[in-house]
């Protein structure tokens, strides 16, 4: 069963950030004890009772219908993420039997999935719901500085190294969005697979060693991997610029692809060229294979 503390510290923190005028609830002045929205008035926006919103607040969602959960999204403005992770939090919670954890900890990918990585002109990367590197192509494990083809022993994890490596702060020139955008994720992921041991020990892991990570999950924001833009400090070509688009793996469910865009004659495209040319020559390992 769901952890009732999870539904409760989501929905609380959901309520808090939206404001009577947002919501478009009368103000009537005078200070406010708590921040944002009242349980009343959560209640009233999503058309149940005050007790009954109260109820499931508290982690008590015994009997709650889809019907309901809809409403309370609603109320809370939650977007398409935040609304599939309530549902996530609250089905394992309402179920009459354990549900069996999908598969966030796949180690290895297929040949043809290898294949398509090694036949991208670009910077690729296959990685699980715990963000394990499974399977890079070249210039993925370039931009990384991992050893490529993939060594054996631990993987690199993507939010270990953010967190417990000081190497971090200088290669992510947005570090602290990407340390927000990995703990969203995370938090996206475990709604969704409450009963994946190794994603529980990794994120007490990382709870237990690192003070910012505790603050960031605290918040209780969630996220999904689509399109964006990553920058970087390569410690030997220097700033590079990305977008990139994400593609869940249908064929090997909990696997997602990371495909990295370079804008034509870019400052990035130059050093990419620079740093694939390398890869053919030396061995660029900086960092460890598991952080």
């Amino acid at each position: 069963m769901a952890d009732p503390a999870e539904i409760r510290t989501f929905l609380t923190s959901r309520r808090a950030r939206i404001t009577p005028e947002q919501a478009g609830v009368p103000s009537f002045g005078g200070a406010r004890r708590v921040p944002g929205l009242r349980r009343e008035e959560v209640a009233h926006l999503a058309g149940v009772s005050t007790d009954y919103y109260a109820k499931l607040e508290r982690g008590n969602t015994r009997g709650v219908s889809p019907e309901v959960l809809e409403a309370i999204a609603r109320a809370l403005q939650l977007d398409d993420t935040e609304r599939a992770h309530l549902f996530d939090l609250v089905q394992p919670a309402a179920a009459a039997f354990r549900r069996k954890p999908q598969s966030t900890s796949r180690t290895v990918v297929a040949s043809g999935t290898q294949s398509v990585l090694d036949a991208l002109t670009v910077p690729a990367i296959v990685q699980n719901a715990r963000h394990h590197f499974v399977a890079t192509n070249a210039l993925g494990a370039a931009l990384y500085s991992l050893p490529y083809p993939t060594r054996g022993g631990e993987l690199f994890n993507a939010a270990a190294y953010q967190f417990l490596d000081s190497r971090a702060a200088n290669f992510f020139r947005d570090a602290d969005l990407a340390k927000r955008n990995v703990v969203a994720l995370l938090h996206q992921a475990a709604g969704r697979n409450p009963y994946d041991d190794a994603l529980i020990q990794l994120i007490g892991r990382l709870s237990t060693q690192s003070a910012e990570f505790r603050a960031l999950w605290a918040s209780h924001d969630v996220i999904r991997y689509q399109r964006g833009t990553k920058r970087y400090h390569h410690p030997i070509v220097g700033d590079l610029e990305f977008g990139y688009e994400s593609f869940d793996l249908t064929t090997e469910p909990g696997l997602t692809m990371l495909v990295y865009t370079i804008e034509p004659h870019s400052s990035t495209a130059e050093r990419m060229v620079l740093l694939g040319s390398l890869t053919t020559t030396s061995d660029l390992t900086t960092h460890p294979e598991n952080a």
